[in-house]
C-alpha cells in the first residue's frame, strides 16, 4: 500500500494510519488485506462533508468504523462484517471516517463523544 500515513493519537493511544483522500484510494481502501498491525489504521478523507456510506465488499477484515466530526470527535462508530455489502452510514455530514481492527476502540474504551487527535484535524473550538 503506497499511501502516506500519518500518525494520530486516540485518548493517548498512538495509532499509524495510511490516509486515502482521492476517489480511488477510497474505493479500495482496505479490499483484499488480510490482515492488518495491532495499531494501524485507515483515514479516509472525503471530498466533501456528507453523509458517508461504507462497506466491505472484498474485504475478509473484520473491522471497526468511527465517522469523525472536522475536529476529530467520534460522531458514530459501528462495526463491519467481512464482505458484508450492507453499507454503515454516518447519521451526520462528515468528512472523515476511521477504519480499525475490529474491537480496536472497544478494548481501549474509545467511544462516541472521544476525540481523534491529529495534525488532518481542525483545532476544537475552546471559545
Amino acid at each position: 500500500m503506497n499511501l502516506p500515513r500519518v500518525l494520530l493519537t486516540a485518548d493517548d493511544h498512538p495509532l499509524q494510519v495510511y490516509v486515502a483522500r482521492t476517489e480511488e484510494e477510497r474505493a479500495l481502501g482496505l479490499m483484499h488485506r488480510r490482515e492488518l498491525p495491532e495499531d494501524e489504521g485507515m483515514l479516509f478523507i472525503c471530498d466533501e462533508c456528507a453523509v458517508q456510506t461504507f462497506w466491505m465488499k472484498d474485504t475478509p477484515l473484520p473491522l471497526s468504523i468511527a465517522f469523525l466530526d472536522d475536529d476529530g470527535t467520534i460522531l458514530k462508530m459501528a462495526d463491519l462484517q467481512p464482505h458484508d455489502l450492507e453499507g454503515e452510514s454516518s447519521d451526520h455530514p462528515v468528512r472523515y471516517v476511521l477504519e480499525m481492527n475490529q474491537g480496536w476502540f472497544d478494548e481501549r474504551g474509545i467511544a462516541e463523544g472521544c476525540r481523534i487527535t491529529g495534525p488532518v484535524f481542525l483545532p476544537a473550538y475552546s471559545g
